[in-house]
């Protein structure tokens, strides 16, 4: 795996970073936040003792809905304190508090209890406490904590002697009826009674320092905290241990039970790892960066192969075209066949003009946006330590840029002689926006009916449509208003008054087989990162490679370009001149490769139960494929548009 680079922020390095991040095709990690020194003893300002760990929300692989940490029956802080969350962490559905696990720098704990839970079987409110907590454990629901923005990880060992850090660690786990070791239970062989659950309720946490104390700063700075869970039954609460038989809850709640939860904590000195490259254990463990650079070999011999089709057909085919229509009498030219004969129709505008140009002001809003987030991210602003930077990064310029959206759509609109501009401009302003927020609303109700800490309060969607229709919307109007005083685009050749017949089309140049031919060769180049980030999405694992996301999307940019130009001029040469919507459907429907991807690693990649579950799966799944279908069909269309114009600037009509 090349490593990782991780620098503070300096103006001084930005044109290196851009060099090394193209070369290495990693992700930089540049902290948000300065480090924090910690000592034994209180002192200045600058150097603090208390170390505080922080709790964020639960999520599970066998589930969509993740859940606040007070929902489960766990030990709660006393004086419980929430830091402020970002745009992107309230979306993502991230809540993180003040936990009631307590310690101080370097003086190590043996068995601290934090709290018993005692459920009492006459109880129901009990009963249902409990009856969560093992649904918890049945759907492998995680733990996520933070130390000094750090999350506290679980390492252990997978096949091939390699060593894998989940930033998550299990409530419990389960041996079902049969006898079936699910999950974490196999990590202990007095986990084996039929019908039980086992509850992590001890932790080990061991946090690793860097010593100031020879490097000219005072203190020591956190590079690492990892944790091992353990169930243990205690005997006596008063006097807990950190060793004995397996806390078990038995599946049927026939007796009183009491759980009690303690910790260990202990500090390790370690000066070899810097503060700057504290994420490079977690991040290291991650495997498939070999299936990383075969993915981007496979893209690239899919652009170099099309590179040679589209260079071939320029510079030889397109050449002789119009050496040879240029040089041939008008007569002899009535007789050729070929992309000259329908000149006089080429630029004829398209049917439902004013959606086609709708959807493009909203597809060069999502490339500007998509653009501009991979490059900062590939440049670390939106590494994974600045929870929520990169979702918030993505709303915030995706409402700056209304004013290319509306700019594009009324000049296209115009260009297509269209009169309507009071319904272009709303259109763009609110038609695909509008689609991705009922969606988005409708998927909101699901998991606030569900309890889910991924529930949108209802002061962040008021904040939401005020970002809509408070700054994007004013911004569409003032770029719509710009389009519409410039002059429609200058077409270099004359339409002709009457349409020109379209001769007999063969199978392979009629509408629907190229246009979903055409989607293939897209799709080739990006469907092995985007498992990648599917597992991101969906079995929380961390993304970080944004400098291989950025090489991706530069080599979908120019397949998009190349096979929809491609595919425009064999139909062109075939004489079938309606080259507007088939351009923008035809690199579009690597949208609809997209979905049939997302249901094919549903069912054999995700282990997702529950309709509420699935329902969301595929809810959220539907705007990820209607915002690439506007980002991928304005890709194809402008390439080809500007192919168009090109050939008809140089071939001369009389």
């Amino acid at each position: 795996m090349p490593d990782t680079m991780k620098r503070r922020i300096d103006p001084g390095f930005v044109l290196a970073f851009l060099i090394i991040a193209f070369s290495s095709c990693s992700a930089f990690y540049l902290p948000g936040l300065a480090p924090v020194s910690f000592c034994e003893v209180s002192g200045a300002d600058d150097c603090k003792t208390d170390i505080q760990l922080f709790v964020n929300r639960l999520d599970s692989v066998e589930s969509v809905l993740p859940y606040e940490y007070d929902v489960f029956d766990f030990c709660q802080d006393e004086k419980e304190t929430r830091p402020s969350e970002n745009l992107g962490q309230v979306l993502f559905g991230e809540r993180i508090e003040t936990s009631p696990y307590k310690f101080s720098f370097k003086k190590d704990i043996k068995c601290q209890k934090t709290c018993t839970k005692t459920y009492l079987k006459d109880k129901p409110e009990d009963k249902d406490k409990l009856d969560f907590l093992k649904r918890g454990m049945q759907l492998n629901y995680q733990h996520h904590w933070i130390i000094d923005n750090m999350p506290v990880t679980w390492c252990y060992d997978v096949e091939d002697n390699q060593k894998y850090c989940n930033p998550g660690f299990p409530i419990g786990c389960l041996v079902t009826l049969d006898g079936r070791v699910k999950d974490a239970c196999v990590i202990n062989s007095e986990f084996n009674k039929k019908n039980t659950f086992y509850v992590f309720n001890h932790v080990d946490i061991k946090i690793t320092y860097h010593s100031g104390e020879n490097e000219g700063w005072k203190g020591a700075r956190l590079v690492a905290a990892t944790l091992e869970p353990k169930s243990i039954a205690q005997a006596d609460e008063k006097n807990p241990v950190c060793d004995g038989p397996p806390m078990e809850v038995p599946g049927e709640f026939e007796s009183d039970l009491k759980i009690t939860y303690t910790y260990s904590v202990t500090f390790e000195k370690n000066n070899n790892i810097k503060w700057a490259s504290r994420w490079d254990y977690i991040l290291v463990s991650m495997p498939h960066t070999n299936i990383q650079w075969f993915s981007i070999m496979n893209s690239l011999v899919i652009v170099l192969f099309l590179s040679g089709m589209v260079a071939m057909i320029m510079l030889r085919t397109l050449h002789k075209d119009i050496a040879r229509y240029n040089q041939v009498d008008q007569e002899d030219a009535q007789e050729e066949s070929g992309w000259k004969q329908v000149h006089g129709d080429v630029f004829r505008p398209p049917r439902k003009g004013m959606l086609l140009s709708v959807f493009l002001g909203q597809g060069t809003q999502i490339f500007i946006m998509t653009f501009i987030t991979l490059f900062l991210a590939c440049l670390g602003f939106l590494s994974p330590a600045n929870r929520g930077a990169l979702m918030t990064c993505a709303v915030v310029l995706w409402v700056l840029l209304g004013t290319p959206a509306g700019y594009v759509s009324a000049r296209l609109y115009k260009t297509f002689g269209g009169e309507k501009w009071k319904t272009n401009v709303l259109l763009t302003a609110l038609l695909c926006p509008g689609i991705v927020f009922a969606d988005f609303f409708l998927m909101n109700l699901i998991l606030w009916v569900e309890g889910s800490s991924a529930a949108i309060p209802f002061g962040t969607l008021v904040a939401i449509l005020a970002l809509w229709f408070g700054i994007s919307v004013p911004l569409t109007f003032m770029g719509a208003y710009f389009g519409f005083k410039k002059p429609a685009i200058e077409q270099p050749v004359r339409t002709n008054q009457i349409p020109r017949q379209i001769p007999e089309q063969s199978f392979f140049t009629k509408p629907i087989p190229g246009i979903v031919m055409g989607g293939i060769l897209p799709f080739g180049c990006i469907f092995i990162q985007l498992f990648f980030i599917l597992n991101s999405i969906w079995s929380h694992q961390m993304y970080y490679m944004f400098g291989f996301l950025f090489l991706v999307f530069i080599i979908l940019l120019i397949t998009c370009s190349e096979a929809t130009i491609l595919l425009c001029y064999f139909h062109l040469c075939a004489e079938d001149y309606h080259w507007w919507w088939r351009s923008f459907l035809t690199s579009g429907f690597t949208a609809v490769y997209l979905f049939v991807y997302a249901v094919h690693y549903f069912f054999s990649k995700l282990q997702i139960v529950g309709a509420a579950s699935t329902i969301l799966y595929f809810g959220y799944t539907m705007i990820m494929v209607l915002i690439f279908f506007l980002f991928t069909g304005t890709i194809g269309f402008f390439a080809c548009f500007w192919f168009v114009n090109k050939i008809y600037s140089v071939v001369k009509v009389d």
